[in-house]
């Protein structure tokens, strides 16, 4: 893949619309479910013609996240501090799952499998996401610290909650390692900000447009 702005834009925009689901699951919070959607779908597609196919081929699929990433790369004083720190956390552990083999080997094969049940259930069905939270939990949450997630402690008792969190935090992973392939790197996010943010301005007022 060639390193690429536009990609890069891309990945960070996936990234921040699959934190905010985060957030929004952990609180009780009502979601859009094609957002939901849009996310899980792209742990499941590996092989794409272009970056946007893993997003279902629509960048109106991130309308949010481009959002998300003007308002976070902006110049906005009020920033969401605790979306930042969960992006940061995924992408401590993206760099660790990006240097174990084993890691990523066994995260290939469990993705497979679950292509393979995506020939009987919809993506968005529970046992899906079950599917999907257990490669997080036995693949990626034994790499690093545990990202601890806030929100009421009665919706974070829930099993289908937790299920859901621990998918959209793999979402998250694929949207990081989508960011690195494109030669995105943390001091980007310093050096490059200026052109992320443009990027974002640019997609957004085409958005609109449409």
């Amino acid at each position: 893949m060639q390193f690429s702005t536009t990609t890069q834009t891309l990945a960070l925009a996936a990234l921040c619309q699959s934190i905010r689901l985060v957030q929004q699951v952990a609180r009780g919070d009502e979601f859009d479910p094609q957002e939901l959607k849009t996310a899980l779908q792209s742990v499941a597609l590996q092989d794409v013609n272009e970056p946007v196919d893993i997003f279902g081929g629509k960048l109106n699929n991130l309308n949010a996240g481009y959002h998300i990433l003007l308002a976070q790369l902006g110049d906005n004083p009020n920033k969401d501090l605790e979306l930042t720190r969960y992006a940061m956390a995924v992408f401590a552990l993206e760099r660790r799952m990006a240097k174990s083999p084993s890691s990523l080997q066994a995260v290939g094969k469990r993705i497979e499998r679950l292509q393979q049940q995506l020939q009987h259930f919809q993506i968005t069905d529970d046992n899906i996401i079950a599917s999907i939270a257990d490669i997080y939990v036995e693949h990626i949450s034994p790499l690093g610290n545990r990202i601890q997630i806030a929100g009421k402690p009665t919706e974070l008792k829930q099993p289908a909650v937790q299920n859901k969190i621990r998918a959209l935090l793999l979402c998250a992973i694929r949207a990081a390692v989508l960011w690195r392939q494109a030669g995105g790197r943390r001091y980007h996010f310093i050096l490059q900000r200026k052109k992320l943010l443009q990027e974002a301005k640019t997609v957004l007022q085409q958005l609109a447009q449409a």
